[in-house]
């Protein structure tokens, strides 16, 4: 069997939680051929993986969002939409039910010029259509030029040459969930959605905060977020989610109560067995690590200053910023700024890191995202016996205070961007070295019985399984007809 990884944004370019996933994932079936079909922003990025790809993927396929358009010469098609794909157009915007058949045909047709397309009489008449029906007090050239931003990365997507596979699995939903229904219109096979944050949610709490912009386009691009994932979640065979309350927002978006199973993430335990404790010149230090990819939805301005004020009171603590800085290099020069600026001693940051070597370093951990999933940053500092600070955010809350069991606190949580609450959460850990090892114990049992990665091994092999069946073809075909 073939499976098409679909990703977007992540996998092997940039190191983070859903990328290590992938990977694991991929390694654990060495028999099984992955393909990846890889969504990323420009042609900038091609080929620069941070990750050895396992010798089970036989291919590689990259979309680029802000591409240019190649289409050109004599081939070039420049033929209007007929009246029902137009109508699926003009229903795409308006959020009315879509023929999305009709716009995938359309589009992969060879040679079709989406510069054309976006510049053309279709889109011209559709664009004012949804205008003059919701939008007709805003200026129309404005509106315009921002619904032509607002498609040229899907047509991107809908004028993709697929890969063939047999089950695509798509890691969001958002364009990978675009790429894998289209995959699954053109080639047939199965599609698997596996959600670890809510794709449309976090969208929408970028846009919210987002300058580049304003008033009511927010709203626009956040309704267009929803009717891809409304796709995807339509089209899926099976939607897999992290834990509860994830399930009950992929629920409201759309997606249907029949086709949606939980999977808890889950990471090696026994990686974080026997791992270096803290050395000498520690002994006189309070070490706070954050393992994560420095980036502003992972909040380190307010973990910055949070830690100030818990230094000001505690001198022995250090923090430690375990992570890369590569993709986010301005808001990672903010953030040294800031620390210079407050003049706060004993701020590490590390970049990239064997988390193996620190984690038994570390006294506690923590976590200030105003965005999470189910983090393994949090799983991996339980299976080092190490309690976690978090912000309330994904299943951070699940973990650290646990979800029908009776293991007891592992951590403590806090409300987002409350420096307060967070520097008073590093201040009661540090000063409370029993109530440290004692949530940090609770955490391991909690990993131990509940989040192991065998677990998720498992949980994905038969889901595989059950499509290879479906299917009727041999789960590790190593060549195919």
């Amino acid at each position: 069997m073939r499976v098409c990884i679909v990703a977007e944004g992540c996998y092997p370019y940039v190191v983070g939680g859903v990328s290590q996933w992938i990977h694991s994932l991929i390694y654990s079936y060495p028999e099984q051929e992955f393909v990846i079909l890889a969504i990323v922003a420009d042609r900038s990025l091609r080929g620069k993986y941070v990750y050895e790809l396992p010798e089970n993927v036989s291919e590689i396929h990259e979309l680029y969002l802000n591409d240019s358009d190649w289409s050109a010469g004599k081939n070039r098609k420049r033929m209007r939409m007929n009246r029902k794909t137009y109508q699926a157009l003009v229903h795409l915007m308006l959020g009315q039910q879509v023929q999305w058949e009709l716009l995938f045909d359309y589009f992969q047709k060879a040679g079709r010029s989406l510069n054309d397309v976006l510049m053309g009489e279709d889109f011209l008449n559709a664009v004012t259509e949804y205008y003059c029906s919701q939008y007709s007090q805003i200026i129309f050239v404005d509106f315009l030029w921002m619904m032509r931003s607002i498609y040229l990365p899907l047509f991107m997507v809908l004028k993709m040459e697929i890969p063939r596979a047999d089950v695509y699995h798509c890691t969001s939903t958002g364009y990978a969930g675009v790429l894998g229904s289209l995959a699954k219109h053109i080639h047939g096979g199965r599609l698997l959605i596996s959600e670890h944050g809510v794709y449309t949610r976090e969208r929408e709490e970028e846009l919210i905060k987002a300058k580049w912009v304003q008033g009511i386009y927010k709203n626009i691009w956040i309704d267009q977020f929803k009717k891809m994932s409304a796709l995807a979640y339509d089209r899926a065979d099976l939607v897999v989610g992290l834990y509860k309350h994830a399930r009950e927002l992929q629920l409201e978006l759309g997606c249907p109560a029949e086709k949606h199973r939980i999977v808890p993430n889950g990471i090696r335990v026994e990686q974080f067995q026997n791992i270096p404790g803290k050395r000498k010149e520690d002994r006189d230090i309070i070490n706070i690590g954050s393992v994560l990819r420095v980036a502003p939805i992972k909040d380190i301005m307010t973990l910055i200053q949070a830690f100030g004020f818990a230094k000001e009171r505690e001198p022995r603590l250090k923090l430690w910023i375990m992570g890369d800085w590569a993709e986010e290099e301005e808001y990672a020069r903010n953030c040294f700024e800031q620390v210079r600026i407050m003049g706060i001693p004993d701020v590490e940051f590390t970049g990239r890191i064997d988390v193996h070597e620190y984690y038994g370093r570390m006294d506690m951990t923590i976590l200030t995202s105003i965005s999470e999933g189910q983090p393994l940053t949090i799983l991996e500092s339980f299976a080092s016996h190490k309690p976690v600070i978090s912000t309330d955010v994904g299943n951070c809350r699940g973990l650290i205070l646990g979800e029908d069991d009776d293991f007891g606190a592992a951590g403590i949580v806090t409300r987002i961007m409350h420096v307060e609450e967070i520097a008073n959460a590093m201040l009661r850990l540090a000063w409370d070295e029993s109530l440290r090892r004692r949530m940090g114990e609770n955490g391991y049992r909690r990993v131990v019985e509940r989040y192991q990665f065998v677990h998720m091994q498992e949980a994905y092999k038969s889901i595989y399984q059950k499509f290879a069946d479906e299917l009727q073809i041999p789960l590790a075909e190593k060549e195919r007809k």
